[in-house]
């Protein structure tokens, strides 16, 4: 067999150099008679002598020292690239490939992408976003971002809470022509702007709740996208009311670009994890993703963003009054422990 011969091969240049059948076999890790056993059988399978050997001593034969030293600076060649393909295992280097929900990368991966690279300058980040999970597998992925739901069972996965609330909002302008919605049901009189979350959603649900009361509503309007900025645009731009990532309105209310709506009613938190297909030998590329992303958890403010609500803002002719002096940064990306099945850990 090949895999042997080649046992065979880097066994016979060990006892060569140490001239020495002891001290080749603790060099390698091998007990005498299993050096032996390998020097007969490469012996065996060329069919000629390669070394002469004592109880005293050992010497290489012409043909040993031929295969010698032709052999020796290939076997130094394997150790070189070897050596090249631990860097792969001890530096974080090389390029990770991601799948990531259009929402996710627009609220959770995007703000961390500069900090990440400034962190680790040998790791590029290959990142496709797409609508639909894709098979990291079959399609060569280091790993994939989307909404916990859509995981397979047998993936590891690592839940991302980047405070990941939904706001639904609209334009000043918006308000200007429509009543503020008081109530989920209001809605059903709203231009709402859409966002697909996947390419089998059949209409668009809104989830509320407000203390131990619950809505649910199948909104409609002019427009439905799965492109979040194109459903941002059309928010600005006065088409309606729209539902996004906290981590992509936040500023834009704090300016009065956009106005909060039915503050009382929380929209749905999406769940996003990070999941990747095994837990031997993950590239220590994807482990340092996955580090950086417990220190924005560990580093990450625990209060809300700073939103306007009732208490501290007014719609009064579409202007908000009494809007903060002071504005906080938005909220970084946090996490929480995983309560998956199988979940990995570093």
């Amino acid at each position: 067999m090949r895999g042997n011969r080649l046992g065979n091969l880097t066994a016979f240049v060990a006892v060569a150099e140490k001239r020495s059948f002891i001290k080749a076999a603790a060099y390698l890790g091998m007990t005498n008679s299993s050096l032996s056993n390998a020097i007969r059988s490469l012996e065996e399978q060329l069919g000629v002598r390669l070394l002469n050997r004592t109880t005293r001593s050992v010497a290489l034969t012409d043909a040993g020292e031929h295969l010698r030293d032709h052999l020796s600076p290939l076997l130094e060649g394997v150790d070189r690239v070897i050596d090249t393909v631990n860097k792969f295992r001890d530096e974080p280097m090389g390029t990770i490939r991601l799948t990531v929900h259009p929402m996710a990368a627009a609220g959770l991966i995007g703000p961390m992408l500069a900090r990440f690279s400034i962190e680790y300058p040998q790791i590029s980040l290959d990142v496709s976003v797409d609508v639909d999970r894709k098979d990291i597998i079959s399609e060569h992925f280091d790993a994939g971002v989307c909404p916990r739901e859509d995981i397979d069972q047998d993936m590891i996965a690592f839940p991302i809470d980047s405070q990941f609330r939904l706001l639904t909002v609209a334009s000043p302008n918006y308000l200007k022509r429509h009543a503020a919605p008081s109530t989920p049901d209001d809605l059903q009189q709203h231009n709402c702007i859409t966002y697909r979350w996947d390419s089998e959603s059949a209409g668009a649900l809104w989830k509320f709740q407000n203390g131990s009361q619950q809505a649910a509503l199948v909104v409609k309007g002019a427009l439905t996208a799965n492109d979040p900025a194109l459903v941002l645009r059309a928010g600005l731009d006065g088409l309606g009311v729209v539902q996004l990532p906290q981590n992509l309105v936040a500023s834009l209310v704090l300016e009065g670009r956009l106005v909060q709506v039915l503050d009382d009613w929380a929209p749905r938190a999406m769940d996003f994890c990070l999941f990747h297909s095994s837990r031997r030998h993950v590239p220590v590329r994807l482990r340092k993703l996955l580090e950086f992303l417990r220190t924005e958890s560990r580093a990450a403010p625990k209060t809300e963003a700073c939103i306007p609500t009732n208490s501290t803002a007014l719609i009064e002719g579409c202007r908000i009054l009494n809007a903060p002096d002071h504005r906080q940064a938005l909220v970084t990306p946090t996490m929480k422990p995983c309560s998956l099945e199988g979940t990995t850990s570093f």
